[in-house]
This record gives structure tokens, sequence and C-alpha cells, in this order.
């Protein structure tokens, strides 16, 4: 899909020095935000012209944004600027990409979907945001011959030798490019912007970004990316305290809401992209109306929102061969395998017609290896993946 992305961007200039628009990315363009809005658009299904206004009233949105991203209530008149940011510009963004069209009438902008294959590919995960994300802003750059700064500094930055000079250098010329070629004229505002941009950029590479204003510490990683997290780096906790003991009621809370978020939508694109039992045997005619984590989501929290970890199975199957008995809290060992094998199957047949639009057999080897507490190689291929969890399963 990266690669259909980058065929469909090629097609326009995107030079800010032509277009005079700082707006390609903005401060609440980040991986989570841009994916969840386009997950409103899928929602929201518009066949004509839509706005802001029209995402905003959503219930799918009214209920998720404040739990997820501890917001105050959409339908408060206070929550009136934060809103219009939150929703506005991440529209702007794909608008500027031409994923979606604009057109500004009096003071309000009305969009329409152009291209629903990417809208459908960013809404469905954040990772494939931030495919989108890396794909259109290294395009703008390169278009904008300002790409070339910023290999200077990845080269640099590659060799262990990227300074805070090298780093204060580079964002000053990104703040004379900004300023110069557009309408912002503030420094405040570009120095916004420039971390949403730059911070892709650096994660893809594995070198430091900025924080903070100034040159990271650390290599930008992807959960650096997301607006609403709990930031581990900057929680002032006693060594004694375990994170979960260091975190705020309210950070737990909205990391429960966003969890809960993500495995109802892993869910219910599961059903949505599989309509048959993934397990061919005896007990697969009929519909297939369950949707199973194999590796529990009680015991394993941390992959029940993957696809990978999720299966479609019959209800004969799910109650008397997943679950023996009808009783959820028991795992049959031996069923579980046969969903493994089933969904490596599964995989490998997506990835051939869709690429990673769903699933990565990277993602499934990270749910094989917590669930199994193994440590398999990334490089293994699914032939090797089947045979490897045979043998495990074997010997356990």
């Amino acid at each position: 899909m990266i690669q259909e992305i980058s065929k469909y961007l090629n097609q326009f200039d995107l030079d800010v020095r032509k277009s005079g628009d700082a707006r390609f990315m903005d401060q609440k363009c980040t991986p989570d935000v841009v994916c969840f809005i386009a997950d409103c658009l899928m929602n929201l299904n518009p066949q004509g012209e839509f706005t802001v206004q029209d995402v905003w009233d959503m219930p799918y949105f009214i209920k998720n944004a404040s739990a997820i991203f501890g917001k105050p209530n959409p339908k408060e008149e206070s929550a009136h600027s934060e809103y219009d940011k939150f929703i506005q510009q991440p529209l702007r963004m794909l608008a500027y990409a031409h994923v979606l069209d604009i057109e500004k009438r009096g003071n309000i902008n009305y969009y329409s979907v152009a291209n629903w294959d990417i809208l459908d590919y960013v809404a469905t995960k954040e990772r494939n945001a931030y495919n989108f994300l890396y794909v259109y802003i290294t395009k703008v750059l390169a278009d904008s011959n300002f790409l070339r700064v910023f290999e200077d500094y990845r080269r640099k930055a590659k060799q262990g030798a990227a300074t805070k000079y090298d780093f204060a250098d580079l964002k000053e010329k990104y703040e004379r490019f900004i300023i110069g070629n557009t309408k912002i004229n503030g420094e405040v505002e570009v120095r916004r912007i420039f971390t949403k941009v730059f911070n892709v950029y650096c994660c893809e590479h594995g070198i430091q970004g900025t924080e903070k204003g100034r040159q990271s510490k650390y290599a930008i990683t992807f959960s650096d990316l997301m607006y609403n997290r709990i930031n581990w780096r900057d929680v002032d906790k006693s060594k004694a305290l375990t994170r979960t003991q260091a975190a705020s009621d309210d950070e737990l809370r909205l990391q429960a809401e966003y969890d809960a978020y993500q495995v109802t939508k892993a869910m219910n694109l599961l059903r949505k992209i599989q309509i048959e039992s993934e397990v061919h045997d005896q007990y697969g005619q009929g519909e297939a109306t369950q949707v199973h984590h194999i590796f529990p989501k009680s015991e394993f929290p941390q992959i029940a929102h993957y696809l990978e970890n999720l299966i479609k199975l019959t209800a004969t199957q799910h109650y008397t061969k997943a679950h023996p008995s009808n009783n959820t809290q028991v795992i049959n060992r031996d069923y579980q395998l046969v969903c493994l094998i089933a969904k490596s199957n599964t995989i490998e047949k997506s990835l051939r017609m869709y690429g990673d639009k769903y699933y990565r057999k990277e993602s499934f080897i990270v749910v094989i290896n917590t669930g199994l507490n193994k440590d398999l190689s990334m490089s293994l291929n699914f032939e090797e993946i089947r045979t490897q969890l045979r043998f495990l399963y074997n010997n356990i």
C-alpha cells in the first residue's frame, strides 16, 4: 500500500513554495489523531460534501473523542476552539495530500473524499497513519527542495555525529523556510508544526529528533509521536514504583478507554474483512459470528487490540472448541494452535492480496512471542512460523 500512496501523491506538486500553505502539516496531525479522524470519516461515510461540524455531531466522534483523548465533552460550548482544531487540522492535511478535496465558501471549508482506498488505509490502524504521514511528509519536503536538509542531518545522526548545533541549524533553516514562503510569520507557531514534521522523519530513520524544543536525548520512537499517551520518560517516579503506580488515575483511565476503543475497532474491522470462519474444520460450517482472542485479553492486554491476535469463528468453534464446555475463562491449548496456524494462513493470504493494509507478519510474531513468552525471529517466513508453532505446542 505504501507504493500505491507514493504513486498517488506523485501525481501532485506539493511544493510549499508554490502553495504558500504551511498547513500541509499541523500540531494535531499525530498518527493516532489522524487515524481517529479518518476512522470517523469512514463511519460517517459521506457520499458528498461534509464539514467539520458534520464530524463533530457524529455520535461515534462524541463517544470516543472525549474518552480516549481526555478532552471535554464535544457538546460543551467551551470545547469549541479545541475540537475545531482537533478535527480541522487533520482534514486540512488530508486535503493538502489530495486524499480529500476541499472548497472554501465563506468561512467554512467543505470537504469530500477524493481517495477512499488511502482514507480507509489510514483509518485502519495508527501504524498505517504513520506510514502515510512519512510518505506524505517526505514528498512535500522533496517537492519543496527541503528534504536535502533533513537528509544531511540524518547522515550525521546515523554516524553519531549530529550535535545540538546541527539540530539548531536545521531547525532555524526550517523556520526561515516556512516564514519566508507561507503566511505564518511567528516562530512559535512554526516550531509547534516543526515537531510534527521532523519527528515522523526521525522515527522512520531511528535517529534523534526534537523534544521540548531541543534535540531529543534518545532516538524518536513510534510511541513518541502520539498525541495523548503516558510518556514514561517524563513521569517523575521513584524507582520503587511500577509504571502503573506512578501514573495518575486520569492517565490510567485514558489508557484504559483508549485500549477499549482499539479492541472494539479491531474486532469491528475483522467482522468487516472476514466473512467466513478462518478455521476450516468440521465445526466451521455456518455463519461465523464470533471474534475470538487467540491469546486472552485478560491475560495479554498488550496484544488485545492486535488484529493478528483475533480470529473469526463460528459459535460452535468458539464455545465448544476454543473455550471448552462454553467456559470463556478456559482456553483449549490444542485448539489455540489450530487457531494460530489458521491465522497465519489468513495473514499470508492478506499480505499477498492487500499488502500491509490489515496485517503485518512482524505483528503476528509479536503476538506469538508475547503469548508464548518466546523470542521467534522477525526474519522467519510463514512456513517457518508454522513449523515453530507446531514444535512449541508439541513440547509444552
